[in-house]
């Protein structure tokens, strides 16, 4: 059974490799990106098992599932990964998937679960997806904004310009470099780039 396991966290990767490859039956190939594993696929598949990390450059969402799910004829294609949330495990059933592998799986399980899947089985742990949503705590930054000031600084996270914030808002543009100005300053920000930065990292835009 040929196996193609693509994760961009080599730490990952080789461990995972180096787990099933102590299987006598199960041949390891591994790469580190949606683009690699592509054409692993297009060269030397279809594969037995394809595992996918959601996180990984090039995936996009689930279409990257799509697309090795298109690619290798038929045969499963599985995600995993350490952060995504129960809804996207659903979504990747939804959409072919043959599984959903948390990182957090037990080693003996993960044997289980590829087993199952070179099966023709679906794989999606029990605990998982039952289990329920952690509630999201607010970051620390959101006290100090005003919902004005999250809207203008999620169009600096776009990229926007004051002009086409001012637009998307229904403001006057001279409206809008004032609230650029508090929100560098309310973040202790040295202009608009790093404001948009910090604002990408807090999740709060």
């Amino acid at each position: 059974m040929r196996l193609l396991i693509a994760d961009d966290h080599a730490l990952v990767r080789d461990a995972l490799s180096a787990f099933l490859s102590r299987e006598p039956d199960l041949q390891i190939a591994a790469a580190e990106s949606l683009t690699e594993a592509v054409g692993r696929i297009e060269g030397d598949g279809p594969f037995d098992l394809v595992l996918l990390d959601y996180e990984m450059p090039g995936m996009d969402g689930l279409e990257g599932l799509g697309r090795a799910l298109s690619l290798n004829a038929g045969k499963p294609v599985a995600l995993m990964s350490g952060a995504a949330s129960r809804q996207v495990a659903r979504d990747a059933l939804d959409a072919g998937a043959a599984g959903f592998l948390p990182k957090t799986i037990a080693a003996a399980s993960l044997v289980h679960a590829v087993r199952f899947m070179l099966a023709g089985e679906i794989y999606a742990p029990v605990a998982f997806m039952t289990a329920p949503e952690p509630e999201a705590e607010a970051h620390p930054l959101e006290d100090k904004l005003s919902e004005r000031e999250r809207q203008v600084l999620g169009g600096l996270c776009r990229g926007l310009s004051n002009k086409e914030i001012a637009r998307e808002l229904a403001l006057q543009e001279v409206t809008v470099k004032l609230h650029v100005k508090t929100l560098c300053r309310k973040l202790d920000a040295r202009n608009r780039t790093q404001a948009a930065m910090l604002g990408r990292e807090a999740g709060i835009a």
